[in-house]
């Protein structure tokens, strides 16, 4: 597949740091287990379609993978499903510490400017702060699963984007794209797994939750890019056959 260029890049990345070989075998772990799931081709064939020159497109793509790694070992952590780890509560942490300086290091090598990286940042940080609510829900409500919705899949890709694209001509449509495919892909997937996000709303809600991602896979759909088509295959039948 196209994005195991971008994790190959992530492995010589890790590679030439030279962690002490039980960092490193955790490190990878925690890549390995990122990949499963994980956006690599959607980068790859994002970049492409801006067309980014190779080097760049597969040292942002390192990064942001790098990101995407931290992240979803945060998650699995939160969730007691990190099955990749020994003693993943002690564990977890320092890998995690380790994945976010991987990106940073990969990121001031992305030939990407100052203020754009400094927008990137902020907007994973803001994207992060709903998963301290979500780790604290008993009881799911349309607007809370919105919220988590716009920003641990919708900023978190919009961040992505930014990142991937800055530079060319795809940059001013960064936002509005990133937003837009993280929550579709993200209520489908939530759909998809029977997630409490949508599982266990009334009705009522979780049609109106589906509705809000379809809206979401339509402007997609109106963008007219090539590297969305293999998401919204994923995506619109599970939407379309939903609730």
């Amino acid at each position: 597949m196209s994005g195991g260029v971008i994790f190959q890049e992530c492995l010589r990345v890790v590679g030439a740091h030279t962690l002490h070989q039980v960092a490193e075998r955790d490190v990878v772990g925690a890549l390995e287990a990122a990949r499963r799931n994980g956006p690599l081709d959607l980068l790859y064939d994002c970049g492409a379609e801006a067309h980014l020159p190779r080097p760049a497109l597969l040292t942002r793509g390192a990064a942001i993978f790098f990101s995407y790694a931290a992240g979803n070992l945060a998650d699995d952590v939160a969730d007691d499903d990190c099955t990749y780890l020994d003693e993943p509560v002690r564990t977890g942490p320092c890998v995690q510490f380790i994945l976010q300086n991987l990106f940073f290091s990969t990121a001031l090598r992305a030939q990407v400017k100052a203020d754009v990286l400094d927008e990137v940042v902020a907007l994973l940080a803001r994207a992060g702060g709903p998963q301290l609510l979500e780790v604290r829900t008993r009881r799911w409500t349309m607007d809370l699963a919105r919220a988590v919705g716009e920003s641990i899949a919708g900023l978190q890709y919009a961040a992505y984007l930014r990142f991937l694209w800055a530079d060319t001509t795809l940059e001013s449509r960064a936002r509005a794209v990133g937003l837009a495919l993280g929550v579709a892909g993200h209520v489908a997937k939530d759909v998809a797994t029977k997630d409490p996000r949508v599982a266990s709303l009334p009705r009522s809600s979780a049609r109106e939750l589906v509705a809000w991602a379809k809206a979401q896979a339509d402007a997609l759909r109106k963008e007219n890019l090539a590297c969305l088509t293999p998401m919204l295959r994923y995506i619109d039948p599970i939407l379309q056959h939903a609730i």
